[in-house]
């Protein structure tokens, strides 16, 4: 998108997708799935370094809980997957390929803070 002036200008699709919510549903997977259908023109298999990310994730290690939606950022590529910051849990999470469930949805920075807003995070105990 342009302004009037003909320079380009970034749309920020969180505030957008929010600004529709009134509090619709207060369920994480309805949430989860609204997000997707606002970023699935921006997915990708296999994040960048220093990008941002939500996705769908089972995780396998038993006996432990995990964000089943995590919102991360992408700190380091490895052979098994890939670590981030969790924005849900406030720290480090490793993910591993076979446990990602579809793509990887990218966040743009500006987004950020926006869908920190919603509560779509899903704790789940692994059993």
């Amino acid at each position: 998108m342009t302004d009037s002036f003909g320079f380009d200008v970034e749309i920020n699709r969180v505030e957008t997708y929010l600004s529709g919510l009134n509090n619709a549903t207060n369920d994480p997977e309805e949430m989860m799935l609204e997000i997707m259908e606002t970023l699935k023109d921006t997915v990708t298999p296999i994040p960048e370094v220093g990008k941002f990310y939500t996705f769908v994730y089972n995780a396998k290690t038993p006996n432990k809980t995990y964000d089943q939606h995590p919102l991360v950022a992408c700190t380091s590529l490895e052979r098994w997957g890939f670590k981030g910051l969790n924005y849900h849990w406030r720290k480090s999470r490793n993910y591993t390929w076979e446990e990602l469930t579809g793509q990887l949805y990218i966040v743009q920075y500006d987004e950020l803070e926006a869908l920190l807003a919603i509560p779509y995070a899903k704790f789940i105990l692994n059993n």
